[in-house]
């Protein structure tokens, strides 16, 4: 299946969420996904030996997949998660497409799992749960950085504006959920 459909189903599932678990499994869908995506953007970087300033794409798509995969076992993986799909949705990966709207789709779904994440936080009964999701967050954030970067080093996102815009955006929201509470459950 092609990167950005199952990007688009993961956001969709994300939406949809209405319960700890579902949330809790729909963040980790994109953590792997995360991963996949960014193995199959080094590889095609690799081989087609672009070269950028600093670090290529094909070096920031690897460590794009170590964040990935550092999101994922952060929010863990939900026990009734099927076996014959180890990494979820992203195991159907067979297609990159054009890597620019397929990497900003995906900075979309980090932050909105961000996002959500910060919900569960901020409703949290219980320390483990709020710890694991503050945890998450931080890893969705450099996720979300690597993957503005990565656009940055291809040329897909040559718009510094509108890297200006995307990155106020997300903090606004992180600001305007922040404005709860977050203090961790007592106990």
């Amino acid at each position: 299946m092609e990167a950005i459909r199952l990007v688009r189903a993961t956001r969709h599932g994300l939406a949809e969420a209405r319960s700890v678990p579902h949330v809790l499994g729909e963040a980790w869908q994109a953590g792997v996904l995360t991963a996949a995506v960014a193995q199959a953007a080094a590889q095609r970087f690799s081989a087609q030996a672009l070269v950028g300033a600093g670090c290529g794409p094909a070096e920031i798509a690897r460590a794009l997949v170590d964040a990935g995969l550092h999101m994922a076992e952060l929010v863990q993986r939900p026990p009734d998660e099927p076996e014959e799909e180890p990494f979820g949705r992203s195991s159907r990966l067979t297609e990159l497409g054009e890597p620019g709207p397929v990497l900003r789709e995906l900075r979309t779904l980090v932050n909105e799992s961000a996002e959500a994440l910060i919900v569960l936080a901020c409703g949290a009964d219980e320390q483990s749960l709020y710890w694991r999701c503050i945890d998450s967050v931080d890893a969705a954030a450099e996720c979300r950085d690597l993957l503005t970067e990565l656009l940055r080093a291809t040329g897909e996102e040559a718009d510094p504006e509108r890297a200006r815009e995307t990155e106020e955006d997300y903090r606004a929201a992180v600001v305007a959920t922040a404005s709860v509470t977050l203090d961790p459950p007592p106990g």
